[in-house]
C-alpha cells in the first residue's frame, strides 16, 4: 500500500509510480483527487459540473436555453410523469445508481424524497434492492444508464426475472449517446434483455408513448418490464399526454404499402419517417412503415401481416443488430416458413466511437439518407 498522495501533484505522482511499477504483486496507490480542480466554479459545485453543457470558461456562466417552446428531455419526462404516477400509486418508489441528476429521477426525489433511494455508484445493488421491494408488493422504477445495467446483469436475471417481480427498469442513455463515445453507447440493451425469459422489452417512438409504457408498467399483472429511451430532447412540445394503457406485445402501424416494409423500435422511426417521405416524393414508392413498440413480447400479428406482403423488409433499432430487432424479426420469419429477405440497419458489431449524433447515425448507416437508399436499394432489387 502507498499513499495517501495528493493526486494533482504529478511530480510525485510520476515519481512514486516509477518506483512501484516493477515490484512483484499487487500493489494499491491510493490517491486523493479534488473534482474539478483548476476551475473554481466546478469546484463548488461538482455534481452540476459533471456534464454542465456549453458554459463561458471565463465566467463560468452556463448557456442554458429559455426557450419555452423546445421539446423536453427525455429523462426530464420521466422525471416529471414518475411524480404524477407515484401521487396515484403510494406502492411506486424510485431507485437509482449515484445519477439522480442524470436519469431526472431527482424530480421525484425532490418531490417525495422518502420515496426514492439513491444507493451510490452500485447498479447490482440497486437492482437486487428493487427486487426485494417488489417481493413485498411495492412498484420499484430502477433508473439507470443503459450502458450502467451492464453491471447488474446478473442481478436482473437472478434477483428479478427468476422470481417474476414487477420491477420497471427505466434505461435511460438508451442507443447512441455521442460525444461520449464507446464507455456510455447504450447499444445492447434491446440485446441483452431481449435474452431473459419473462423479460417484457419496449422502446417508445416519443414521449406520449413514453409516458402510456411508464403507465401500464405498474400494473400487478407483469413481472419485469424494460423501457428503455434516448439521451437528450424528445420532439412533442405538448408531451403531457392524458396517460392510458396500452397492449402488451402490440405494435402500431404507421403508414401503408406494398413495395418495402420498415420496421422500427424506438425514436429512430424520425429518421425512418423522414426517408419514406423522402422516397415517395422522388422515386414513387409505396413503403409501409410499423412501430413494433415492443421487441419482447414482440407483435406476431404484425409479423404476419408484413410477412403476407412478400416484399423487402428492413429493420431499423438504435442499438446492435446482433440480437435485437433484426435478430428477432429473422427468426419468427424462419420458424414460420417465410422467406422475406431482410435489410438490418442498426449499431454494427462494434464499439462506436464518439461524435454528434448525427455523425454518428450516418457512420452506422441509420440516418435519413442512409435508410433512404437502403429503401431504394431493397426496392430495386425485389424487381
Amino acid at each position: 500500500y502507498f499513499g495517501p498522495f495528493d493526486g494533482h501533484d504529478l511530480n510525485r505522482l510520476i515519481k512514486v509510480l516509477r518506483e512501484i511499477k516493477d515490484m512483484e504483486g499487487p500493489r494499491i496507490l491510493h490517491i486523493c483527487t479534488i473534482k474539478g480542480k483548476g476551475y473554481a466554479p466546478a469546484e463548488r459545485d461538482p455534481a452540476s459540473w459533471h456534464a454542465p453543457g456549453k458554459f463561458n470558461p471565463q465566467t463560468g456562466e452556463r448557456y442554458v436555453s429559455t426557450n419555452q417552446n423546445e421539446p423536453l428531455k427525455y429523462q426530464d419526462v420521466f422525471g416529471k410523469t414518475m411524480v404524477e404516477l407515484a401521487q396515484k400509486n403510494d406502492k411506486i418508489v424510485g431507485i437509482t445508481a449515484a445519477m439522480p441528476s442524470g436519469t431526472s429521477m431527482s424530480i421525484l426525489q425532490e418531490e417525495m424524497p422518502h420515496r426514492v433511494f439513491d444507493v451510490g455508484i452500485s447498479e447490482g445493488h440497486a437492482v437486487t434492492f428493487a427486487g426485494g421491494l417488489a417481493k413485498d408488493g411495492m412498484r420499484p422504477y430502477c433508473a439507470i444508464y443503459s450502458s450502467f445495467l451492464q453491471r447488474a446483469y446478473d442481478h436482473i436475471i437472478h434477483d428479478v426475472a427468476l422470481l417474476k417481480l414487477p420491477v420497471t427498469f427505466c434505461i435511460d442513455r438508451a442507443g447512441l449517446v455521442g460525444e461520449d463515445g464507446a464507455t456510455h453507447h447504450g447499444a445492447l440493451d434491446l440485446s441483452y434483455l431481449r435474452s431473459i425469459p419473462g423479460m417484457i422489452v419496449a422502446a417508445p417512438r416519443n414521449e406520449h408513448w413514453l409516458r402510456n409504457l411508464l403507465y401500464t408498467s405498474q400494473s400487478d399483472n407483469f413481472g419485469p418490464f424494460a423501457i428503455r429511451y434516448p439521451r437528450g430532447a424528445g420532439k412533442e412540445i405538448n408531451w403531457k399526454n392524458d396517460m392510458q394503457a396500452v397492449e402488451i406485445g402490440r405494435g402500431e402501424r404507421i403508414s401503408e404499402g406494398n413495395n418495402v416494409v420498415v420496421l422500427s423500435i424506438g425514436t429512430i422511426a424520425d429518421e425512418v419517417s423522414k426517408a419514406i417521405e423522402k422516397a415517395k416524393s422522388e422515386d414513387d414508392i409505396s413503403i409501409a412503415h410499423y412501430d413494433m413498440v415492443f421487441l419482447k413480447p414482440i407483435d406476431e400479428l404484425l409479423l404476419s401481416e408484413v410477412a403476407s406482403k412478400e416484399c423487402p423488409i428492413l429493420t431499423v433499432e438504435d442499438g446492435t443488430i446482433k440480437g435485437g430487432l433484426y435478430s428477432a424479426v429473422i427468426e419468427w420469419l424462419n420458424d414460420h416458413g417465410y422467406k422475406s429477405r431482410v435489410y438490418p440497419i442498426g449499431i454494427p458489431d462494434e464499439f462506436v466511437t464518439q461524435g454528434t449524433i448525427s455523425e454518428l447515425y450516418h457512420y452506422c448507416g441509420m440516418d435519413c439518407e442512409s435508410i433512404y437508399q437502403t429503401i431504394l436499394k431493397a426496392n430495386k432489387e425485389n424487381k
